[in-house]
């Protein structure tokens, strides 16, 4: 089915993709006819079963691969590429270097240490209370606090879409809770447009303006859900409370056992 929530020009459009990988046993097809769109300033969700190939989807969203039918297309004003954070399961943040350092990472690699960006680096730490800890190492920070660095690292890259892979799942339950709200109000007040993928079917309805549901493999996108609680008048901090999040859980659960898989 094709999975398109808005009528207007999207940020970025998925049309027909198809993936397969090639081995000793022949072709393996991942994904089949893969549609779907996402507007600019959207938290999308894709939730599936583990190895449907949610994964996949990201890395041909960046490039990293190519599909072997369909087109991937995003829309800007000036036509120009866009620019693409991504956020893994770990976050990578190099043990010898401070805490500010680490977020230079990335400015250093694409030679753009500009007056800008380091004002831009220096305000986000200020916004989120992260000043306090620029000379820091790694090692003397909570897993969620590491994360947090982390999205501040990518976020100074001025990217215009996040890709994030699960990168809450090395956290203990009580830490996700708290860092995933945290950065989806980060992405939400910098205004930026996202991608999450994740098995954990609270974590999507928590996070995500629209979840898309996927089969198992070859993936294929089941169904598209809204996830609405502000128009219904349900603040982001009550939704796990409210009878609306299990009607969520509900629904999307019965699409995934529909399909006889197991999260």
């Amino acid at each position: 089915m094709e999975a398109c929530t808005h009528q207007t020009k999207p940020f970025l459009r998925l049309d027909s993709i198809d993936f397969s990988y090639y081995g000793n046993l022949g072709e393996i097809k991942v994904l089949e006819n893969i549609n779907l769109t996402v507007e600019k300033g959207e938290f999308v969700v894709l939730v599936g079963p583990s190895g449907c190939g949610k994964s996949t989807i990201l890395s041909l969203i960046s490039g990293l691969l190519t599909p072997v039918n369909g087109f991937i297309t995003f829309y800007s004003e000036d036509f120009a590429a866009p620019r693409i954070g991504y956020m893994l399961q770990h976050d990578h943040l190099l043990e010898w270097r401070d805490v500010y350092h680490n977020i230079m990472l990335g400015l250093e690699i694409q030679k753009s240490k500009t007056p800008e960006n380091l004002a831009l680096v220096d305000a986000l730490l200020e916004k989120y209370n992260l000043s306090g800890f620029k000379r820091q190492k790694p090692s003397a920070l909570s897993g969620g606090m590491r994360q947090r660095i982390a999205l501040i690292r990518t976020l100074a890259t001025r990217p215009d879409l996040l890709l994030l892979d699960e990168p809450f799942s090395a956290l203990d339950y009580q830490t996700r809770l708290m860092v995933s709200g945290d950065v989806r109000s980060i992405i939400k007040s910098e205004q930026k447009t996202a991608i999450l993928v994740t098995h954990d079917i609270s974590e999507a309805i928590s996070l995500g303006d629209v979840v898309f549901v996927l089969t198992k493999s070859p993936c294929r996108i089941k169904d598209a859900i809204p996830i609405e609680f502000e128009k219904n008048g349900i603040p982001r901090s009550e939704i796990r409370s409210a009878k609306l999040f299990q009607e969520y859980f509900d629904e999307i659960w019965r699409e995934i056992q529909d399909e006889n898989t197991d999260l």
